[in-house]
């Protein structure tokens, strides 16, 4: 989604609520009405053989939700859980786009609900950016700060992690 599709898209609702979360030292956003709850890091299934940014699977209320360690989906390595640590579980859109995914999010933190202005979401800058551009849909100065509007449609994409997992399953 480009930044003028998110202007667009929330014209006439005027402000739109985002997530605030730390991955590593970049400060992330995420649309609060595709959170469905936040949850402390907890106990989670290992599954052999699969990417490191596939942190594990929970169970949650009898259903099996992945969890992706955003650190490692970036690029930067693998997470190391803090007490601090919380797994932010979101709905995305399946490969076809007709139903709704539950996926988990491995975050450093979790911080506040903001209100941002839709014309707040400025472009992403080509240069100088340490998540790697793709997965980001935009940037807001928070506190005299820059956090990266993540693009979960992109970060999260059902049929891209399943092509990793399985290339992950192949060679191991």
């Amino acid at each position: 989604m480009s930044v003028a599709d998110l202007v667009e898209s929330n014209t006439s609702t005027g402000l739109r609520q985002m997530l605030r979360l730390a991955c590593g030292q970049t400060q992330l956003l995420v649309p609060i009405d595709v959170v469905r709850e936040i949850l402390e890091h907890g106990r989670l299934t290992v599954l052999p053989r699969t990417p490191d940014f596939l942190h594990g699977v929970m169970n949650l209320r009898g259903a099996v939700i992945p969890v992706v360690d955003l650190h490692a989906r970036f690029g930067f390595g693998r997470a190391v859980v803090e007490k601090r640590s919380a797994i932010v579980v979101v709905e995305v859109p399946d490969a076809q786009g007709h139903d709704m995914l539950a996926m988990g999010l491995l975050v450093d933190a979790v911080f506040e609900v903001l209100d941002v202005e839709p014309a707040a979401i400025e472009a992403v800058p080509p240069l100088g950016m340490l998540v790697p551009p793709a997965f980001v849909a935009g940037m807001v100065n928070v506190r005299d700060s820059y956090a990266c509007l993540l693009n979960l449609a992109h970060t999260l994409a059902p049929a891209e992690l399943a092509r990793l997992i399985g290339q992950g399953q192949r060679a191991g």
